[in-house]
């Protein structure tokens, strides 16, 4: 025996389902506006805040390198002034012009290493202070934006525990009512909806107006929305057209 051919549906069917999953994800959308950018903001506060320290934990190896070029030229500078002290308490004891001038080259070439050692410190601890300055300006702001960060999650957070039952349930209801509706009309119903921030694909004629642009609909139009014969379109903003009674509206 032939298996039962599934019953078609008839316009008004298919119109009913389309504004029934409009409905729902109208109040999904509703949550969501309720959120607001919050959850954007979050999401950019934090990944501002793991820049930051990306940036700060930069500095802090830079001012250690620092620190470290610092204590050696120190090292470098206390290490030739011995060295002058022995070179110079040696050329008392020379024996010949030669040993004397070799002994003076390397006091002058000690000099030299310690007039180096200086200005390296010198660099090094300006470079210094800039580093802890860049240090303390972005400690600061992350803690700002960690204050600021705190604030908002307080906020997503309490809007969340207010709405996520709802939300989850709203969700169910749309995957449950999307599942009857046939496929090319879902696929419309979605890129419509994906095309206007307020996610209307589906809206009802108001006051001999578009529901979605508020566009004018001529007379003979609207008698045709109202038969349900067929499936009729916005000719300004493409959104799927219904009559809803005025109990409904």
């Amino acid at each position: 025996m032939a298996a039962t051919k599934e019953k078609e549906l008839s316009v008004e069917e298919r119109l009913n389902q389309l504004w029934n999953l409009q409905q729902i994800d109208t109040k999904v959308d509703k949550i969501k506006i309720l959120k607001g950018e919050l959850p954007e903001e979050v999401q950019v506060l934090e990944d501002v805040i793991a820049g930051l320290n990306v940036r700060l934990g930069h500095l802090n190896e830079e001012l250690a390198e620092l620190d470290e070029e610092v204590a050696n030229r120190k090292n470098a500078k206390a290490m030739a002034k011995e060295l002058i002290t022995r070179y110079e308490k040696q050329q008392n004891t020379v024996k010949n012009n030669r040993e004397f001038e070799a002994l003076s080259k390397e006091i002058e070439l000690q000099k030299l290493e310690i007039q180096l050692s200086e200005k390296k410190i010198t660099d090094a601890t300006a470079k210094t202070d800039i580093k802890k300055g860049l240090i303390e300006e972005t400690e600061g702001n992350i803690a700002t934006r960690e204050k600021e960060l705190k604030a908002k999650k307080k906020e997503l957070d309490k809007i969340i525990a207010e709405t996520e039952k709802e939300e989850d349930e709203l969700k169910k209801e749309s995957d449950k009512a999307a599942k009857k509706v046939e496929e090319r009309l879902l696929k419309a119903y979605h890129r419509i909806r994906g095309a206007y921030r307020n996610g209307l694909a589906v809206v009802a004629v108001l006051r001999d107006s578009c529901g979605g642009c508020y566009a004018k609909i001529p007379p003979q139009r609207q008698a045709e929305i109202r038969s349900k014969r067929r499936i009729i379109t916005c000719e300004h903003c493409g959104r799927i057209l219904v009559h809803i009674g005025d109990a409904e509206k």
